[in-house]
């Protein structure tokens, strides 16, 4: 873009569209955090199992927190520099063409009524897997394209409509692009790589639909977004912020490794959250996981290659403090859980293995519950708040380990963000199990800093990811200090009670 003020001054808006609220952030050219509005939207839970969103309050949300973050540093559309957007991943919208309306509820990631359908195509030769060499993604609820295709089968005259032309479907990025560029009246129906990797539409090779994924799934190509990288400029928004450029979207955990500035092969970071979610950049050969681990593109700038990552998700991490608060009532803050913990100078013996909904990766294991195991009349509510905090430990550990296997990488350090980063005694106590320093950022707001960099990278409001990674600086690292005996032990310890949780519900 040659119209852009100079490079110190103006905005990057960073839209975040979460699972729970929509954020706008303003970034200043330093890379601080200048400004914040959010605002939380309903969940509606219409049958067990199901999760809705309505689309157009996501949308309308989106166009009032905009001017309000803009307004709290007097900022005009004309010193906006670009539009980043980040979204919750393989949450499903479909709407009209020529109305904009959507055409029924948002089907959330979290959503499992595709079960029956995931279980159907499962039961064919090569199973869960069978798609993995084309998109990278095994046959699950959580992901898109069988969203989509239980959307079809479950209204004949959407199938029509949508083989028309007439109704089209994208991930939440694609929602918010449209209507951004105009919606009805010319807004551009596109999707990022990140988002379209998460589908399993895509071919991650090609970075294309795959014809054999349309075909299994009965999705319709022209219903479909067109395909771009991450990092490009997609248009200008007509609404909302008029003129300014929109320049990225990515999906929420990748937008996380961005903003990370993870930009060499082998870096990585953690998102620790209710759950958790590990990325870890393996560079431009796609990498398969043999391990439990999800292949994903981490993002592609205009011109140049892809970049690809191998992702692997922690059920319960977060959680597990939650529900020592709210069950169990051990404490009554979820910070209380560090004092409590610090009381004792160890575990006393005893591990917790939070699979209260079985264990996502590298097991893989729905039938496996939670444990607590090595009792004995020593352990003290201490001791089990010590191995809640070691259980997110542990199963980093179990995660990184299956990333080291899959991409012949060895893990450096591990950059960190999220609420469970202000937990110090947990930070010192992963960079003990992984033996790797762990280093959180200044900026914690990292999904909302990688949609702006991304999108100021679009323009040239910074030149390159080098001027990137300058502006990343630390605020906290934890370095390994626990004796490597110790650390054997506790591990054989953690894998034997890992492997009792197995089977336990039986049908």
């Amino acid at each position: 873009m040659s119209d852009h003020r100079p490079e110190h001054q103006g905005y990057v808006v960073a839209i975040d569209q979460g699972t729970t609220s929509t954020r706008c952030i303003l970034f200043d050219h330093a890379g601080r955090l200048v400004a914040v509005a959010q605002r939380e939207h309903r969940q509606h839970y219409p049958r067990p199992g199901w999760v809705e969103h309505d689309a157009a309050e996501i949308w309308r949300n989106v166009a009032r927190l905009v001017p309000q973050a803009m307004a709290q540093v007097e900022a005009s559309p004309a010193d906006v520099v670009a539009i980043g957007i980040t979204n919750q991943r393989e949450t499903v919208v479909a709407w009209d063409r020529r109305t904009g309306d959507p055409v029924g509820p948002a089907v959330v990631w979290q959503d499992t009524r595709t079960a029956d359908l995931v279980e159907e195509l499962s039961a064919e030769a090569g199973g869960a897997d069978r798609f993995t060499d084309v998109c990278g993604l095994p046959l699950t609820t959580y992901f898109s394209g069988p969203r989509i295709a239980w959307m079809l089968q479950a209204d004949p005259g959407l199938r029509r409509r949508a083989g028309a032309g007439e109704v089209l479907f994208g991930t939440i990025d694609s929602w918010l692009v449209w209507n951004l560029t105009g919606g009805p009246d010319g807004g551009r129906h596109v999707t990022d790589v990140t988002n379209a990797s998460r589908t399993m539409l895509m071919d991650l090779a090609s970075l294309d639909y795959s014809p054999q994924m349309l075909e299994v799934f009965g999705v319709p190509r022209r219903s479909l977004p067109e395909i771009v990288p991450s990092s490009q400029v997609y248009g200008r928004a007509r609404s909302v912020v008029p003129g300014a450029v929109i320049g990225a979207a990515l999906g929420d955990q990748q937008a996380a490794l961005f903003g990370q500035t993870c930009f060499s092969p082998g870096d990585a970071k953690c998102t620790y959250g209710t759950g958790s979610f590990l990325l870890m950049n393996t560079g431009s050969e796609i990498t398969r996981s043999s391990h439990g681990l999800l292949t994903t593109v981490a993002h592609q700038v205009a011109g140049e290659p892809p970049v690809y990552a191998l992702e692997g998700s922690i059920a319960v991490t977060g959680a597990l403090v939650q529900w020592l608060r709210d069950n169990l009532g051990l404490i009554s803050t979820a910070p209380e859980v560090e004092t409590l913990a610090r009381t004792v100078p160890d575990n006393g013996g005893c591990y917790f293995v939070p699979a209260f909904s079985g264990l996502f990766a590298p097991h893989w294991r729905a039938e496996a519950r939670g444990l607590l195991i090595g009792l004995t009349g020593y352990v003290t509510k201490g001791h089990i708040a010590r191995a809640a905090l070691e259980s997110t430990a542990w199963q980093t550990r179990e995660v990184v380990d299956a990333m080291d296997a899959d991409s012949g990488l060895r893990l450096n350090s591990l950059r960190v963000d999220g609420g469970m980063t202000s937990n110090n005694l947990l930070m010192q106590t992963v960079a003990d199990v992984l033996d790797a320093p762990v280093v959180r950022p200044m900026v914690s707001e990292t999904v909302s800093l990688g949609a702006a960099y991304s999108a100021g990278l679009a323009v040239g409001f910074w030149p390159d990811r080098e001027a990137l990674r300058r502006r990343w600086h630390r605020a906290g690292q934890w370095t390994p200090s626990m004796d490597p005996e110790v650390r054997d032990r506790g591990w054989e310890d953690w894998q034997e009670a890992v492997r009792r949780t197995f089977g336990w519900i039986r049908h």
